[in-house]
């Protein structure tokens, strides 16, 4: 199925929840869904400027999501208001459940950075992850979590999110 089908609509809602509850909400383009991967396109749906350290999310930035409903991680090109590349968010998630023009995905804390220019890899947030007590509640989750995060870093190692993203 494409983006181009009659049956698909031009928008989808992107909710992001964590520990059961919403923790943002945003609408973005639907570029595809082929009924594995979900592509969306949505302008930075934080409030102002989020300063990393390493990587600013400001306005008028634009992320093309990809999600997926047979893996258990969300990757995020992140390009600037003038279409310069600044890298790829990772999340960690639970695979994507879609109904109708809404999209959900649950947040488990894990995350990943990799510049444009491949310099800067980092994992994020694993302290997050073991305080957020997932291994004890449900330890096959937190197994596939982890096991996303360390599939995420081999591919961004290897320059694989070309080939995965295209």
């Amino acid at each position: 199925m494409s983006a181009n089908s009659a049956d698909l609509p031009a928008r989808l809602e992107v909710v992001l929840v964590k520990a059961g509850r919403t923790k943002i909400r945003y609408t973005g383009e639907l570029l595809a869904d082929d009924g594995t991967r979900v592509a969306v396109r949505a302008p930075w749906a934080g409030s102002g400027v989020r300063d990393f350290g390493f990587v600013r999310f400001e306005p008028g930035d634009v992320f093309t999501e990809y999600y997926w409903r047979d893996r258990w991680y969300a990757v995020k090109e992140v390009r600037s208001a003038t279409g310069a590349l600044k890298g790829w968010y990772c999340d960690v998630t639970r695979p994507a459940r879609r109904s109708g023009t809404e999209l959900v995905v649950e947040d488990l804390d894990l995350d990943l950075w990799r510049s444009a220019d491949g310099t800067d890899l980092r994992r994020l947030d694993e302290d997050e992850f073991a305080e957020s007590g997932l291994g004890a509640s449900d330890p096959e989750a937190a197994r596939a979590a982890l096991a996303a995060l360390d599939e995420l870093e081999s591919l961004a190692r290897s320059g694989g999110f070309t080939a995965l993203l295209a």
